[in-house]
């Protein structure tokens, strides 16, 4: 029993090295090597315990919140809703590129220091999109509050393991994940109710009070660390070429329609993302420390796992946008923004209460099996949506989203263990930094996708005369197609992941599952590097 509870925190203490980069060969110290009953925390253990897990918290929840949004900043700034999907899509897309370069830089320059820098970045720019009066505005502060959001999740995490040991580090790590799962639960509720009560600003003045309490709490009881062994080399342009790769893909999968498929413009933006793909991979084998370990790409199981959890946060994201809209849209259910984000907790809050009772589940019939029946089921879920009406009230809508909620959370936890189960401890730290990065792709891609195929769709069934609330309901329903069949892709790739080491389902494991949402963390069968 003490030998699996020792390996169980071994697991746990490399997640301060996971967002530091994604080739980390040597696991991040600690205090001193602990077991459970030998558990010992840091001078400020408390207060890194509050600091990250109210900063986590709160930064999934604005995450989440700002698709409710939308439609009153496009009301206040006079820009479309389909150009300020790019305060979501930009958001993720600052995220993919900054989340193992932000917890690499805290490894080399200080957590404590570039966690508060964080803060006051997000912090910046939550003022400033709340003093903001264009959406282009907007958008910008949303891009920079994605570096922010990032850099707080990472060098927070490692602060987090650095400081508690033993059974403290279990519960702190478990903590934390519970805090990232209901932020991203809560976040459209709190959206919805933040815009009826104080306008659409006050979710950002009140997030950067939040986030400035963190950096006081930090200042005052959080102790500096740093990886001493860590090679002091950053892979910054690594992380630049991710974002020239993305930002092209995002422009033309967005404004294809509007520029033609095959006109220059679109051309180009595929080129561009294929040269800048080129040179990222030619980048990551000769940099000291790359960004990426190319070398992961080899293992089929993390491969299929990892695509499992861009598909899942990618249909996620895209239910939250495309629901927001639809709901408030006076031409279709016409709610409030405290009822739209009312109505979205089927699928938001399902999610996070099924995702704890998986484990258990997974270990008894195995986690590719769980993953491919979650897959199938928000398929079905979003199949459903595909067949909407514009005579549907909300009631006809509860059923679909409770099958999606109850799908993502059966596949997002097993992806996610899949992720770290399927590599030696020495990786699962690239594993991890790898699967992290996934959820922000799938976030920004799909996001652009959907909302593109709706407003084209809506475009021209009312160019062709048809009433704006059946324009908006088939909008809405091509676009769930499309999500039903990414789903159904993820059955393919939970076929694809073969036999692995299956988590316990313990409270640690519980945690993760629900955590999975927004971040990987470790569980009991992370490093094991078993498959059969």
């Amino acid at each position: 029993m003490r030998s699996l509870v020792d390996r169980a925190l071994r697991c746990t203490t490399l997640m301060d090295s996971f967002a530091a980069n994604t080739n980390s060969r040597r696991r991040m110290p600690v205090a001193r090597d602990s077991t459970a009953a030998d558990a010992v925390t840091a001078p400020g253990g408390t207060a890194v315990l509050v600091a990250t897990c109210l900063s986590t918290l709160v930064v999934n929840a604005n995450t989440s919140a700002v698709s409710i949004l939308l439609p009153a900043i496009s009301e206040d700034t006079g820009t479309s809703v389909d150009t300020l999907q790019w305060a979501v899509t930009g958001y993720s897309l600052m995220g993919a590129a900054v989340i193992v370069t932000a917890g690499a830089m805290g490894d080399v320059f200080g957590r404590k220091r570039v966690f508060q820098l964080g803060l006051l970045l997000f912090i910046a720019s939550c003022v400033f999109i709340a003093l903001s009066t264009t959406g282009g505005a907007v958008i910008a502060g949303r891009i920079i509050q994605g570096a922010a959001g990032a850099t707080i999740l990472a060098c927070g995490l490692s602060l987090l393991t650095v400081a508690n040991s033993g059974q403290d580090q279990l519960r702190a790590v478990s903590l934390w994940g519970a805090a990232a799962a209901v932020g991203a639960a809560v976040g459209p509720l709190l959206g919805g109710v933040l815009v009826d009560v104080t306008g659409w600003q006050g979710l950002f003045w009140i997030d950067a009070a939040v986030a400035l309490a963190c950096v006081l709490l930090t200042a005052r009881g959080v102790s500096e660390s740093r990886d001493e062994n860590r090679p002091r080399s950053i892979d910054y342009l690594g992380a630049a070429l991710i974002a020239l790769t993305l930002t092209p893909v995002i422009l033309a999968t967005s404004l294809g329609a509007q520029w033609g498929w095959v006109s220059l413009p679109t051309l180009g933006c595929v080129v561009v993302a294929i040269l800048s793909a080129i040179a990222f991979v030619a980048v990551e084998r000769r940099v000291a420390v790359p960004l990426l370990d190319l070398a992961l790409l080899r293992n089929v199981v993390l491969v299929a796992s990892t695509v499992a959890i861009l598909i899942g946060s990618g249909t996620i994201n895209g239910l939250m946008y495309l629901l927001s809209l639809y709901f408030q849209n006076p031409d279709a259910l016409g709610l409030t923004p405290f009822q739209a984000g009312l109505a979205m907790l089927p699928a938001t809050v399902g999610l996070v209460l099924v995702a704890p009772l998986v484990p258990k589940f997974a270990a008894r019939i195995g986690g590719r099996q769980v993953v491919g029946l979650g897959f199938l089921v928000t398929a079905i879920g979003f199949a459903v949506v595909g067949f909407v009406q514009s005579s549907w009230n909300y009631a006809a809508f509860v059923l679909p989203l409770v099958a999606i909620a109850v799908g993502m959370g059966l596949s997002n936890g097993p992806s996610s263990s899949a992720a770290t189960a399927s590599v030696p401890q020495e990786q699962v730290g690239s594993a991890s930094g790898v699967s992290n990065m996934a959820r922000y792709i799938g976030a920004a891609v799909a996001t652009a996708l959907v909302a593109t195929i709706n407003a084209s769709v809506i475009e021209t069934d009312s160019d062709a005369g048809a009433p704006m609330s059946d324009a908006l309901a088939s909008g809405l329903a091509t676009a769930s197609w499309v999500m039903a069949g990414l789903s159904f892709a993820g059955v393919v790739m939970a076929v694809l992941m073969k036999r692995h080491r299956m988590a316990r389902g313990t409270l640690q494991d519980a945690a993760a599952s629900a955590a999975a949402l927004a971040h990987t963390l470790p569980t009991t069968a992370s490093g094991s590097g078993e498959i059969g």
